[in-house]
């Protein structure tokens, strides 16, 4: 399990750098204005940096509740197949999710890996409770 965290961890440090790379490529070429990155607001950005900022901040979100559940996994000394299996479903649909979303942004196919992993944290809750009772 705690291999499907780092992993995931790791998605979210590539990311936050392609975010990063998409911005200083927009000032660069005059596209954005390095102003814009004191408050976040003021002009039109280019596509590319929003959908890497907002990738970026959906590793923030959902994932949070994965990092809590698996963390209790380890604490609590519980060793589960299912879990591991589910925790590394998780990573992997964040992982197409991010992709998606930084390359072709179809908001049909991101939905549907985002549901899906939504789905794994829920299972990894409702197996850790199980497992505890």
């Amino acid at each position: 399990m705690i291999y499907a965290m780092f992993f995931l961890s790791m998605l979210t440090i590539v990311v936050g750098l392609i975010a990063v790379r998409a911005r200083f490529i927009s000032i660069k070429s005059g596209q954005m204005s390095i102003e814009y990155l004191k408050l976040m607001q003021g002009q039109d950005v280019p596509e590319m940096v929003t959908r890497t900022t907002r990738c970026f901040n959906n590793l923030f979100e959902v994932p949070v509740l994965f990092y809590v559940v698996c963390t209790l996994y380890i604490a609590l000394g519980i060793e589960s197949f299912v879990a591991t299996v589910i925790a590394w479903l998780f990573a992997v649909f964040r992982l197409s999710q991010a992709f998606i979303h930084i390359n072709c942004n179809s908001v049909r196919h991101r939905m549907v890996v985002f549901g899906l992993s939504v789905l794994c944290v829920l299972l990894l809750w409702v197996n850790l409770v199980v497992v505890k009772i």
